[in-house]
């Protein structure tokens, strides 16, 4: 099964439109007011038809999801007429593109090449970790696990940063904004979602969240979409106390699907010496959450 069929009834790109549609207020397009009573939030269909030069019956179609078939032209028309970020219109070829895709590997675990596992390993004054394209942990350094959670304690399957961030309560409480922080995950994971729609390793995880947490599905049913970019957390953290640190984020050349995650903070601020007080806390002997992915390896030894 697709993850598309998975997660929305088989039709994404019917379900994507009909949100954006509701999101966007007519006086942002410019509609005047026609006096009738509007029985739905956003744009009517046939004034999305109007913005796009489409028929009301293509747009119908389309959401209903009766073609899947459009135009690049079409395409750029409707995302003009829905005022859609960036994010929002690359996500909208996405899931618009009728090309058959391969199946994509199922949960197995990647392997973290060893050069890159060194690297994270030299990192002492950076928490840092490597990441696949659903937030799965491969790899991550002594800073990483300091900062957030000790994730060789963890079994395999449970590292997963948006997991965490809805399932475990000691890291939804390191969150400032959790709400916020937890709806950029929603958002980051449905835009991998229209990319990967036969990733069933994805769709699992999609489904437990749906499955275990009402603000998940809530955020997950409003089809918001995010890429990569920078962006900065602030964490409550039980030992270094409020930091704010700027995320950084790198593609691994040699691994298309796995990018490296760095934490640093702004020099000379508050967060900077609490980053630091926490690496040194962190680096104590009696501290022995510095494990990589190879821990695995010593765990079932």
């Amino acid at each position: 099964m697709e993850l598309q069929d998975n997660a929305s009834g088989g039709n994404e790109l019917g379900h994507f439109l009909r949100s954006r549609r509701a999101a966007l207020d007519p006086h942002q397009v410019g509609l005047p007011d026609d006096g009738r009573p509007r029985r739905v939030p956003g744009l009517r269909r046939e004034e999305l038809a109007q913005l796009g030069h489409v028929s009301i019956d293509y747009i119908v179609r389309l959401e209903q999801g009766r073609t899947r078939r459009v135009s690049r032209p079409v395409l750029d028309a409707l995302a003009d007429a829905l005022q859609l970020a960036p994010d929002e219109r690359a996500y909208l070829f996405t899931v618009a593109d009728v090309t058959p895709s391969a199946p994509t590997p199922g949960p197995g675990r990647q392997q973290v090449d060893p050069q890159l596992q060194q690297l994270l390993t030299t990192m002492h004054d950076i928490p840092a970790m490597i990441l696949n394209r659903r937030m799965d942990v491969l790899a991550w350094n002594r800073g990483a696990a300091a900062l957030l959670t000790d994730f060789g304690a963890l079994a395999p399957a449970e590292r997963n940063l948006i997991r965490l961030t809805f399932l475990d309560d000691a890291y939804r409480a390191l969150y400032a904004d959790w709400p916020r922080a937890a709806r950029e995950c929603v958002a980051v994971l449905r835009m991998e979602a229209g990319r990967h729609p036969k990733d069933q390793a994805l769709a699992a995880l999609i489904g437990e969240l749906s499955l275990r947490d009402p603000d998940f599905r809530t955020w997950w049913a409003d089809h918001r979409v995010r890429g990569a970019r920078r962006l900065a957390k602030t964490y409550l953290h039980p030992v270094a106390g409020s930091i704010t640190l700027d995320v950084q984020q790198f593609s691994v050349d040699t691994q298309p699907d796995q990018q490296l995650v760095a934490y640093t903070a702004p020099p000379d601020s508050p967060s900077e010496e609490a980053l630091r007080f926490l690496l040194q806390w962190a680096a104590r002997p009696d501290q022995a959450n510095d494990s990589p992915a190879t821990h695995d390896n010593h765990r079932r030894k």
